[in-house]
């Protein structure tokens, strides 16, 4: 029997760690039938980043539309730009709406708030932590979060984070998810007075959908024709995009 294989990669930051995942998913990943009536490449991906904030922090073939799109996206996880639509009924959540103001029954719990105080009590605790699932509403809709928990510790002044994912599209979703989580690994750490310390992400099921082989199979050939600077970019890129 053929399972999806367990891949773990580590590196210094966000765009080698990002890069290695794709290429590791397209060589080793299995074809597993999707809900979508397609086939996916996947794989369960562990990656291990050292230094989420070191530069060149941002991969070009990681960002899904504009730079404003990726400025767009933290905005969104962090300040909760778009929590109205949930409010509308237009969207079943957001991350932000799970994360800061996580409803059940009459009661609402800001879970970033509690991580804040139970690190600042015992930052060595093991119960800093935030979840996304909903079973009495998510396991009813067609788009639950594909985001399930965080988890925070501090160790020797620095701030790590673990995230958990049920599910990642990689080529389209993985990298943004991961630049706009390590920033609110930076906001948690700066509210600590801590530095930041290495981001561990976890994916159950890492995949690229049948759609996009063709896309995959093109810019890994671009990885190995372009330089190191071609393929990535600092942060200063987005200081134009932010108003």
């Amino acid at each position: 029997m053929s399972y999806a294989p367990v891949i773990f990669i580590k590196g210094k930051n966000l765009a080698e760690v990002w890069e290695k995942s794709i290429i590791e998913l397209w060589n080793k990943g299995i074809e597993i039938k999707t809900e979508y009536n397609e086939m996916s490449k996947d794989c369960t991906m562990i990656m291990e980043i050292e230094e989420p904030f070191s530069e060149p922090r941002i991969h070009k073939a990681g960002i899904i539309g504009s730079y404003k799109t990726l400025i767009e996206y933290v905005n969104e996880i962090l300040e909760g730009i778009h929590d109205k639509y949930v409010e509308e009924g237009k969207w079943p959540y957001t991350y932000h709406e799970r994360l800061f103001n996580y409803k059940f029954g009459e009661n609402t719990i800001n879970q970033i708030d509690y991580i804040l105080e139970k690190l600042k009590e015992t930052p060595y605790t093991r119960r800093a932590q935030a979840i996304t699932w909903k079973p009495w509403n998510d396991t009813k809709i067609d788009d639950p979060p594909c985001l399930q928990r965080i988890w925070l510790r501090v160790f020797q002044n620095r701030l790590v984070m673990h995230t958990t994912w049920r599910s990642r599209d990689a080529l389209k979703a993985a990298f943004m998810n991961m630049y706009a989580l390590t920033e609110l690994q930076k906001r948690i750490a700066n509210e600590l007075n801590v530095e930041i310390g290495k981001y561990v992400d976890i994916s159950n099921s890492y995949h690229i959908y049948e759609r996009d082989y063709e896309t995959v199979e093109k810019i890994i050939k671009t990885f190995y024709k372009r330089s190191w600077d071609e393929r990535t970019l600092t942060t200063e890129i987005l200081k134009k995009y932010i108003i």
